[in-house]
């Protein structure tokens, strides 16, 4: 009990910092490509609506937190233990799917992110030394295995409260890129750079082609909805908050100033980015040389990259080891390589490391095949949006409706359950299309890349 009074010492201002770490991240830096894809006025009108969206989603599952009354009902301390709780074991086993599915995406993305911001690193010295128009090249298999290797060493600690530094680093330098890269756009725009930026975006028969210009309409979709997905720990976010005042209607308004914060940093990022890169706005505005000088500051900002999706990987695939381990434990109760364990005392008086044959094996085995993944697949944009357009509709959307009408008691066919229904059924839609395009933007990507090359 004392450990809970302990954790659940957080505010408003707590929970609305967690809520904009959370959601600030590796999305912004496609946003600028995702505005030039809409234009002028449906890219801003698309951000405020998925930001809404979010923002009311959001709330109803602040009400969920605990059932089945959101103030004196018995708390839910996951995102499943709600579901299970409101909707059931079936919905709980799909709920789960969608979590663990979205998990092991993100860390395929953020591998691929990393790979690409740590070549970037590289190409930007080398522009600096040889000039703009020199071949620069790095190779992004080499730069996967370092990722990876790195990676490997960190998922042998054991959960959560062992990497807690890790995450803290990793929330600072998501802001750090973010503000470097919102910097360079004002700069670029003060230059006096003036691209050709349009009401409707990239230009038919200029830029693009006609079917292009709807794939990528349908895939830009999908990178704002990844943007914006941080409903996977919003119960745990608001688990941390004190008891008293109500812990839904604190989560209502941290969440209303998470999101319309983030919102108004990620307006920012992509109408600033679009203003200075026009219609030819890069797939990643740190990545992409839409930047060249000065080096060293881009250098510095996919630096930060590095560093946050370093500790980002870590806090998408722990819940994954967990799940895993716990279901081995259950299912080979007696068996030593599974539930044993050796203490290794580490030198300098750095302490005790715990060592498991079970996590070096399976975490092993698990970060090799999401690397062999990124290296088949390394294509930042069509990536992201793909997690974004799955991810979406079930778990920011869907899950957290049907939830609140199951605690609200909304009777079918009334008004509300009615509008609610076709919120979630457009939402539906909306994940569709952006799926469909982010897969036939890795479709074209795939016939135009050979696996394990250098990249440009």
């Amino acid at each position: 009990m004392a450990a809970d009074e302990r954790l659940a010492a957080g505010t408003l201002v707590t929970a609305s910092a967690h809520i904009i770490t959370a959601v600030i991240g590796s999305g912004v830096l496609s946003l600028a490509w995702a505005i030039a894809q809409l234009g002028w006025v449906i890219g801003p009108a698309v951000l405020v609506a998925f930001s809404v969206i979010t923002w009311f989603c959001s709330s109803l599952l602040a009400d969920c937190y605990r059932s089945p009354d959101p103030v004196h009902g018995k708390r839910n301390y996951t995102y499943g233990q709600a579901v299970r709780a409101n909707l059931g074991v079936a919905k709980y086993r799909l709920c789960s799917v969608a979590q663990y599915v979205n998990l092991v995406g993100v860390t395929i993305g953020y591998t691929i992110t990393t790979a690409i911001s740590m070549g970037a690193i590289k190409r930007s010295n080398c522009f600096h030394r040889n000039g703009h128009d020199a071949a620069c090249v790095a190779s992004d298999t080499t730069n996967m295995i370092i990722f990876a290797g790195i990676q490997i060493l960190l998922s042998q600690l054991p959960n959560f409260h062992k990497i807690w530094w890790l995450s803290i680093v990793a929330a600072v330098m998501s802001l750090a890129y973010s503000t470097i890269g919102l910097g360079l756009s004002i700069a670029k725009i003060a230059g006096g750079a003036h691209p050709e930026a349009t009401l409707t975006g990239v230009t038919v028969g200029v830029d693009v082609s006609a079917s292009e210009k709807i794939w990528r309409t349908f895939q830009s979709l999908g990178d704002i909805a990844f943007a914006y997905s941080y409903s996977n720990v919003l119960i745990e976010i608001q688990d941390t908050l004190r008891s008293s005042p109500a812990e839904n209607e604190v989560m209502k308004k941290a969440s209303f100033i998470g999101v319309s914060t983030t919102t108004t940093f990620y307006m920012l990022c992509g109408v600033l980015g679009y203003a200075a890169f026009g219609n030819r706005a890069p797939g990643n505005f740190l990545t992409g040389f839409g930047f060249y000088e000065p080096f060293w500051l881009v250098d510095v900002g996919n630096v930060c990259i590095v560093v946050h999706l370093v500790g980002a990987y870590q806090v998408f695939c722990q819940p994954i080891y967990q799940f895993a381990e716990a279901w081995a434990r259950s299912r080979w109760p007696d068996s030593a390589f599974v539930n044993g364990e050796r203490v290794l005392r580490l030198p300098l008086g750095a302490g005790d490391f715990p060592v498991s044959a079970l996590r070096l094996v399976w975490r092993t085995a698990y970060v090799v095949l999401t690397a062999v993944a990124a290296m088949a697949f390394p294509f930042f944009n069509d990536f992201l949006g793909l997690i974004g357009a799955v991810s979406f509709w079930p778990l920011t959307v869907y899950f957290p409706v049907q939830m609140y009408m199951s605690q609200a008691k909304v009777r079918r066919f009334s008004p509300t359950w009615t509008w609610m229904n076709v919120l979630s059924l457009a939402c539906l839609v909306v994940s569709l299309l952006a799926a469909a395009g982010s897969i036939q933007g890795l479709i074209k990507s795939v016939a135009h890349y050979k696996p394990f090359s250098l990249s440009s």
